[in-house]
């Protein structure tokens, strides 16, 4: 009973301080800092060096928290390398990769080797010591944060070849990190020890490694196995959760029994464990979609969690001492980060504006850097736990400086929004209505909330008797192209015209003959004028017959009605064409959309398609989806 008391004290300490982290995380956001920060100083507060509100025994018992939440953040590296996505880059996205990988790795480990050779950092380490030192702070320099660059493309919408080899690479190389990772882990217990390098040591370590990628194959079966069962979405959550540690529970077992009946412990990597398990379930599993969903649902208390116990078990006084090492070890992952995207950049042949900009976007580091630097403080030696502080101070100034730089960079190439000002398309939806009245000013209002821009125009040069707000209403005299120019109708994306169908009509038929404009919703007066509207292809509201359709389909199918007319809250449609030519040829079983957005229909070349999930995409499709309206913000993303 004494046993089970002793844990539950820190756990319950634990979840009031990560609560209280949580919201302190907030304030951070707020004045642009990011959330990682604001999380691990909590945790600092409140640990064992500042309050004491928990110490260092209970901290020691908070384990298991960082094991669960590592788990988790290896299934979320996995899943995100989705390798259909990534197929026409694939020859660019490898190349720029490895060299990534081995010239930031190999570059960053002997910087940090001559650093601790020409100051007293480490001092007392032996030179085996130091070595592994060297070649784990050069993996932690490798690690990237595919979730925060992520965050930074869908701000700036950013596409275009740059950004889908940017993520390319930072997603693979958050996957070959944690192979690289095991093997220099192991090597550094084996320098730890003074014992050298021995060849039998790469029999054992390519052994374990096997293992490790047999173990994940048997999870991938287990997790493919558990999410085909009918469950509720939190108990599946929470299995997955507790399989994703149970290798990290496989791999102690294994240490423990390994050294007690062969005399030599074995290292299973349950990083590299979990990490094969979510890639294999990610890319060739039936239930990639719901395993996705369970990742992204549950990785906002995974990181709360995890970054809560890093913060309390870092030690203020080594932080405050060796902050000036930390901002050295900075230096060094910037000029390593820096050549190694040149390198990789020159091999894979990308043109040199990529070289130049390239190193800007890999700065960024969160989850899995994090992670494996947490790794340091286990049985790697008593200078682990002083390393482990200085890497994650050089983590947070990655993850400050990152993003920004990131985003700078993305609009220097033209693939950010910001840059899109110069161009013919601003990146945001133009309508012109056509008519100014009380309709037309509510339509205008309800379109700006859905983040329209919108102008009214109008013949009309009086607007006092109509309560306009600060809508753009715009006069303009007669229908003609020169008098359209000045409602700005080039660059206008739909068109609503509520005028007579004459006006109508000449509106349309201007702006398709004379400006290319394709969409046009028009408020038609006679229905002897309806073919004429159909053939240019406008869309027809018949004021006669709107309203008992309207009622006639809420009486028959009220729920997706209301949900096409926008009156469900949360709940949207949209109209995406697929502009994006990564997506052509591609099925829409194998597109990772969100698991509340449905495909109601696909137009192709003005024929209506009866979709499935083999249905393949082409270029120029349109697609209509329904769902929440962040997840059809992010899927629209997806399709341009």
């Amino acid at each position: 009973m004494e046993i089970i008391i002793s844990y539950i004290i820190p756990i319950l300490g634990f979840v009031l301080i990560a609560v209280c982290a949580n919201q302190i995380a907030k304030l951070f956001g707020r004045i642009d800092l990011p959330l990682i920060t604001g999380l691990l100083a909590t945790g600092i507060i409140a640990g064992p060096y500042v309050l004491e509100f928990v110490d260092t025994t209970g901290v020691s018992k908070l384990k298991f928290i960082k094991d669960i939440a590592l788990a988790s953040i290896a299934f979320a590296a996995g899943a995100e390398l989705y390798l259909k996505e990534f197929r026409s880059r694939l020859p660019s996205v490898s190349k720029n990769s490895f060299v990534q990988l081995f010239v930031i790795f190999g570059v960053g480990a002997f910087l940090v080797f001559q650093v601790m050779n020409f100051t007293d950092l480490f001092a007392e380490l032996s030179r085996s010591q130091k070595i592994a030192v060297s070649i784990l702070a050069g993996t932690i320099f490798v690690a990237r944060s595919p979730s925060s660059a992520i965050a930074v493309i869908n701000e700036l919408r950013a596409k275009g070849p740059f950004t889908q080899t940017v993520l390319g690479v930072i997603v693979v190389i958050d996957v070959l990190v944690i192979v690289l990772f095991t093997i220099t882990v192991a090597l550094a217990k084996n320098l730890e020890t003074g014992i050298g390098f021995q060849y039998s040591l790469l029999l054992i370590l390519a052994m374990e490694l096997l293992v490790s990628v047999g173990l994940g194959y048997v999870m991938s079966l287990i997790l493919t196995k558990l999410l085909s069962v009918r469950l509720t979405s939190e108990f599946k959550s929470v299995l997955v959760i507790a399989i994703g540690w149970s290798a990290y529970l496989i791999s102690y077992v294994v240490e423990d029994y390994s050294f007690l009946y062969l005399g030599k412990k074995l290292y299973l990597e349950p990083l590299l464990i979990c990490i094969v398990a979510s890639l294999i379930v990610s890319n060739s599993s039936k239930t990639r979609l719901e395993f996705l969903k369970i990742i992204k649902e549950t990785s906002g208390y995974i990181y709360i969690g995890l970054f809560t116990v890093v913060g309390l078990s870092l030690s203020i006084d080594v932080l405050l001492n060796s902050w000036y090492f930390a901002l050295i070890f900075f230096i060094v992952r910037i000029v390593s980060v820096f050549i190694g995207s040149y390198s990789g950049g020159i091999v894979a042949k990308d043109p040199v504006s990529f070289r130049n900009y390239g190193w800007v976007a890999h700065m960024t580091q969160a989850g899995v850097a994090l992670g494996l630097t947490a790794r340091l403080t286990e049985g790697i030696g008593p200078w682990g736990a002083g390393l482990s502080t200085i890497l994650i101070a050089v983590i947070v100034l990655n993850d400050v400086i990152g993003p920004p730089l990131f985003k700078w960079a993305l609009v220097k190439i033209g693939e950010g929004k910001k840059a899109a000002t110069t161009l013919t398309f601003d990146g945001v939806k133009d309508a012109i209505i056509f008519g100014l009245e009380n309709q037309s000013i509510a339509l205008a209002n309800q379109l700006r909330e859905n983040g329209w821009e919108v102008i009214i125009a109008t013949k009309k040069k009086d607007f006092t008797e109509y309560n306009v707000g600060d809508l753009d209403v715009r006069h303009f005299d007669e229908i003609s192209e020169e008098e359209l120019q000045k409602v700005e109708i080039k660059k206008a994306d739909a068109l609503v015209c509520l005028l007579t169908d004459y006006e109508n009509y000449r509106i349309c038929e201007l702006a398709l003959e004379k400006i290319g404009i394709k969409k046009f919703v028009v408020r038609l007066s006679d229905r002897n004028n309806l073919e004429r509207f159909h053939q240019i292809g406008a869309k027809i509201v018949d004021p006669s017959t709107a309203i008992v359709s309207l009622l006639d389909h809420f009486v028959r199918s009220p729920l997706a009605t209301s949900i096409l007319l926008g009156m469900e809250e949360g709940q949207d449609s949209m109209d995406i064409e697929v502009k994006n030519s990564e997506l052509h040829g591609l099925a829409l079983r194998d597109l990772r959309l969100p698991t509340e957005v449905i495909v109601l229909s696909i137009r192709r070349g003005g024929q209506m398609l009866i979709s499935h999930g083999y249905t393949r995409l082409r270029k120029g499709d349109i697609i209509t989806l329904v769902g929440s309206k962040e997840s059809l913000e992010e899927v629209s993303l997806k399709f341009e």
